[in-house]
């Protein structure tokens, strides 16, 4: 017996599929060009109108989306309708602090929760679960997403967001929690503690687990499996597309299955912005099919990825999308947030520090480390270690304003960074996250 929450898409043939897109993608331009005064002098400047989009084969004629224009319309300026109908935002950090803040109706929270009620069941959730969310809750889409997600399904849901790790495995336990919704590091942490406790895999209730929000191996999915006695699936999602549930993994675990009915994918050369062949690496490209408060068109997601369309097992006919290889830019995901160089800078500079600094990334214990070496002017400088521990305090507390994650700093004496001949190296990032 398949499941599958929404049969009749999920499984629809390819041909009916590519209908369906054809209808939205000539309405959603028109609702576009219509409403959002920041795109439609794109397409102007382009010189496509909305009646050169016919079908999605033309979706290549419309202009591109990415960070920089969200940033330049910031924060109304890709507004799809008026704001009384407008009910809910989230929210993403920005490259230099400036926020992507995403709007939605209550068509577009429906639709997303279909979305996310997809993946739960793909994992095998039914009305008889007991989904814990553990996912953050508040201005991050995990936890409302797959919140909204288990509700759909019907499955009794712990609305736990992050954190707390005893009350977690507390309410784990009594109360039998069957499906875990988290980050995969918060998994593997849970996965040890249990472990520290004294618990064996086979003491918990839980059969699933939905993984998303930052970048995982194939061995730490193996490793979270044992630790837990769960199979672990895989989740993808930005804010920027509504947030996870743009594409979910089946029990196949061969790639994530594109919700294509609400999300149009491309797949385009990085350097030159061609549409790629089906099977190609290259940066991934989504339209929103039906979004009303922020419908994004060809919006640019720097992730690298390869879209197939090989026949699954599971019965499921939408496009697959590997995990992300990789990204076209400089974005970092620690601990499931986003980090971009350009913010640590914008920090550095504003506490009157150089930008002479560098980055390292690690993960020990399945947890991601996140340490900033930092060159401090020679005014600073002090032999005192208290006076050292203060500035590297006020440093954190900036970082952890800006970054909304606190790495560990470390104050270095001036001139002890290397230099660099070429492009500086900001970022050693030692997870072997491919």
């Amino acid at each position: 017996m398949k499941n599958y929450y929404q049969p009749e898409i999920e499984t629809a043939p390819y041909e009916k599929i590519r209908e369906i897109q054809n209808e939205k993608i000539v309405k959603q331009v028109k609702y576009v060009y219509g409403n959002v005064p920041y795109y439609r002098n794109l397409m102007e400047k382009k010189g496509v109108t909305p009646d050169d989009i016919k079908s999605v084969d033309d979706i290549k004629k419309l202009p591109f989306l990415s960070k920089d224009d969200l940033r330049e319309a910031y924060p109304y300026g890709l507004l799809g309708t008026d704001l009384k109908n407008i009910v809910r935002i989230h929210s993403t950090s920005g490259t230099t602090g400036k926020r992507v803040v995403a709007f939605y109706t209550q068509h577009d929270i429906d639709l997303w929760e279909d979305c996310c009620a997809r993946a739960i069941v793909a994992a095998g959730g039914s009305d008889e679960d007991i989904c814990q969310v553990c996912y953050g809750y508040g201005l991050f889409t995990g936890g409302s997403g797959l919140h909204g997600g288990s509700h759909k399904v019907g499955c009794m849901t712990l609305p736990m967001s992050s954190g707390n790790t005893d009350r977690q495995i507390q309410f784990m336990m009594d109360l039998g929690s069957t499906i875990i919704c988290c980050t995969p590091s918060y998994a593997a942490y849970i996965g040890e503690t249990l472990a520290e406790k004294g618990y064996k895999p086979s003491d918990n209730k839980l059969k699933a687990g939905i993984f998303g929000a930052e970048p995982w191996t194939e061995e730490m999915r193996q490793e979270i499996e044992k630790s837990l006695g769960i199979k672990a699936y895989d989740i993808y999602g930005l804010t920027e597309t509504s947030g996870p549930g743009v594409a979910f993994e089946c029990e196949e675990q061969t790639g994530m299955h594109i919700n294509e009915d609400h999300f149009y994918a491309e797949i385009i050369d990085p350097d030159t912005g061609e549409v790629l062949p089906e099977g190609s690496k290259g940066e991934l490209v989504f339209t929103s099919l039906d979004k009303e408060g922020f419908p994004l068109l060809r919006y640019r997601t720097k992730d690298i990825c390869i879209l197939s369309r090989e026949k699954c097992s599971c019965g499921r006919t939408f496009v697959k999308m590997t995990k992300p290889l990789g990204r076209s830019d400089d974005m970092m995901i620690i601990r499931g947030v986003n980090v971009f160089p350009s913010q640590i800078e914008t920090v550095l500079l504003k506490e009157g520090y150089t930008p002479n600094y560098q980055i390292v990334v690690d993960r020990v214990n399945n947890t991601d480390t996140f340490d900033i070496y930092v060159e401090c002017p020679a005014e600073l400088f002090s032999d005192k270690v208290s006076e050292m521990q203060t500035h590297e305090k006020n440093l954190n507390t900036a970082m952890r304003s800006m970054l909304g994650i606190g790495p560990k700093i470390h104050l270095v004496a001036p001139k002890t960074i290397e230099r660099s001949e070429g492009k500086a190296v900001r970022v050693i990032d030692k997870r072997k996250l491919h």
